[in-house]
């Protein structure tokens, strides 16, 4: 009777294994996603006026760009900003780099 109850809880031992190695896989699956997420999120910026209106687009690696107020963009927001109309960074030329000049 014990190495019944002993085979029923090395089962159960390993049942908890196998669910402790799926959630961890879940958590990894997960962490690379968001990375992939982060990597792939819009690195533009487009700095604002105190009353929330475009001022400048910047480039991604524009370290004038955390001055002020601003938000995200993609590439594409980036260049419709700079075609409507709104300035270009002085410091780091988004135009030129997006080809607009």
């Amino acid at each position: 009777m014990l190495r019944f109850a002993r085979r029923i809880a090395v089962q159960q031992v390993q049942q908890i294994d196998r669910w402790i190695a799926a959630e961890e896989q879940r958590e990894a699956d997960r962490a690379a996603g968001e990375a992939q997420r982060a990597a792939a999120e819009p690195q533009w910026s487009i700095g604002l006026t105190q009353d929330g209106r475009p001022e400048e687009v910047h480039a991604p690696d524009c370290t004038m760009a955390g001055q002020r107020q601003q938000r995200t963009a993609t590439l594409d927001q980036a260049r419709e900003a700079l075609v409507q109309g709104v300035a270009a960074c002085g410091f780091c030329r988004p135009d030129t780099e997006l080809g607009l000049l």
